[in-house]
């Protein structure tokens, strides 16, 4: 009798601690939207690092804006000047030192920083997540911080996922969160090709007081725009110089 209460008390146990889980995942995805989501207005310190099968290739630093509805604008400053401008149409990469800078269709862009349009958006992770989960295997970089893993929906569906390079894996990130204010401490998108692209955040401010004017581009005049995906544009043939 006493063993089979035993045996009766572990297979509760076993089955209770998904659900708990669950339910602790939820909690924390509805704290995360619930602080961004009353704001109009974003703005952080940001460092984002590239790495190749877990090795850092290149780091850069610098502010990021976020506007609803649907605009972003990252400014670089570190280790050189450029700047990526999301209007709500058009997603802009500007390169001073090139003289160029590359403009497509922002619902069309793959770029690494699309799933963090949420925050400019209706705050609502179903949006780009298939699912969220506890993520047990990745450290958080924060003492403060748990990280949840979100399956990113598929280019069939309404948010684009990063490049996959021809794999048939899912691509997918991982959202560091402060669990007691649900703040976002960090990003990392991945892709099955071993590509990461990862977002630390800092100093965050929300409603501040940022122009209208720092989410629509004015292309300087002599630079060439360039039509075509961020990540590869550099085809001649398709650039046409600003006036």
């Amino acid at each position: 009798m006493r063993a089979s209460l035993a045996i009766s008390v572990i297979f509760g146990c076993l089955l209770a601690e998904p659900q708990s889980n669950r339910a602790d995942v939820t909690a924390l995805v509805r704290r995360f939207e619930s602080a961004y989501r009353g704001s109009r207005t974003l703005r952080a310190a940001f460092l984002e690092r590239y790495l190749d099968n877990g090795k850092e290739v290149r780091s850069e630093a610098g502010i990021a804006y976020f506007s609803r509805p649907g605009k972003m604008r990252w400014e670089y400053s570190s280790p050189e000047v450029n700047l990526y401008v999301v209007d709500g149409k058009w997603a802009w990469f500007y390169v001073p030192a090139d003289h160029t800078v590359t403009r497509m269709r922002a619902k069309e862009s793959s770029d690494a920083r699309t799933p963090l349009a949420l925050l400019a958006g209706e705050m609502k992770v179903s949006r780009i997540c298939k699912s969220v989960e506890a993520d047990s295997t990745s450290r958080a970089n924060d003492p403060r911080g748990v990280v949840l893993r979100c399956n990113l929906r598929g280019s069939e569906e309404s948010v684009r996922p990063v490049p996959t390079r021809g794999s048939s894996q899912s691509s997918y990130a991982l959202f560091e969160l402060n669990p007691a204010t649900g703040e976002l401490l960090r990003v990392l998108v991945a892709d099955p090709g071993g590509v990461q692209v990862e977002f630390r955040f800092t100093n965050w401010e929300f409603g501040p007081a940022v122009e209208e004017a720092k989410f629509h581009f004015q292309a300087p005049k002599g630079v060439a725009i360039v039509d075509g995906e961020l990540a590869g544009a550099g085809d001649a043939s398709n650039q046409k110089q600003a006036r």
